[in-house]
């Protein structure tokens, strides 16, 4: 297998200057996964501080949909930052982009509010009978759109095979459909409102949302990479390249991943950005903040182009 390391010769990275004239607000569009707004927000803030004048442009999706825009829509964006790397690799190579860096992970948990029915009672060995529960109601994200959709599948059928007697998790899919969602954060509003009680989401959205949550062992919560061939014992069946097409996406580990698209109409700053959040010291800080582990370093799987950025 051929790595690339890539976060530790960042500080040596020839600066990419734009050809904008000075003074000119420089654009910037990026696409990313719904759970890393709070950390983008805060990338792009420091940035601007580094390099006065540049005019960010964000749009939030679930990673399927992120990569729908750019490969179905003919959307255009700089940078894209979706919360499983290896969707990257799967719809977007070798038409759309030729590269693609894991710089940051993850893991998946049950969060709720000191207003949850049975909040108090809650813990990491009964909470899946309060989801079967028909007085509790649960929130999760599409499969079919958002990585947290398909990840809490998996998760669920690995607790199944992790209690005793199992946990019922077919039952508990079949259960309060009514909520949903496209991408994991649209659940908070959700939450906050008590319009439900306990939803799937990334262990960083709950501390940026300062929610109570349950963490999952490590055999659940798919955040161990020594665990992957225990994760890939569950699948599930999420869209593939083509519209109408279904793949099977086995459980792994959770990395996200980042690329700069070929349609990128600002490259030259895109570099520079994506260089900033790779940096351990500068973006790495920044993610450890919004509840995220960063990979020291990050790397990529596919050197074709990784030259022409690095």
């Amino acid at each position: 297998m051929l790595l690339v390391w890539v976060a530790g010769v960042v500080a040596g990275l020839p600066s990419c200057r734009s050809r904008q004239k000075a003074g000119n607000s420089q654009i910037l569009n990026i696409i990313h996964a719904g759970s890393l707004a709070v950390p983008m927000k805060n990338l792009a803030d420091a940035f601007r501080l580094e390099n006065p004048g540049i005019d960010f442009r964000m749009e939030a999706a679930g990673s399927i949909q992120c990569i729908r825009k750019i490969t179905e829509l003919g959307q255009t964006c700089d940078v894209l930052a979706v919360a499983d790397f290896s969707l990257i690799d799967d719809l977007m190579f070798p038409e759309y982009a030729d590269w693609n860096i894991r710089f940051a992970t993850n893991e998946l948990c049950l969060a709720y509010t000191e207003k949850s029915r049975g909040n108090r009672q809650i813990d990491d060995s009964n909470w899946f009978t309060f989801l079967l529960n028909p007085d509790i109601s649960y929130g999760r994200s599409d499969p079919d759109s958002d990585p947290c959709g398909y990840r809490t599948l998996m998760a669920l059928q690995l607790a199944d095979k992790c209690y005793p007697g199992g946990i019922g998790w077919k039952r508990i899919l079949a259960k309060d459909q009514q909520y949903i969602r496209s991408k994991e954060t649209d659940l908070n509003a959700l939450l906050e409102s008590r319009s439900i009680d306990y939803i799937f989401t990334y262990r960083s959205v709950a501390v940026q949302h300062n929610f109570l949550y349950i963490r999952f062992s490590d055999s659940v919560n798919l955040s161990d990479p020594d665990l992957d061939d225990w994760y890939s014992s569950v699948s599930v069946d999420i869209p593939g390249s083509e519209p109408g097409r279904r793949v099977v996406k086995y459980g792994a580990s959770m990395y996200y991943g980042i690329t700069l698209p070929k349609r990128s109409q600002n490259p030259a700053l895109a570099k520079r950005f994506i260089q900033f959040v790779l940096d351990p010291g500068k973006g790495g800080k920044i993610i450890r903040a919004a509840g995220q582990n960063v990979i020291p370093p990050a790397y990529t799987e596919k050197s074709i182009g990784i030259n022409g950025l690095f």
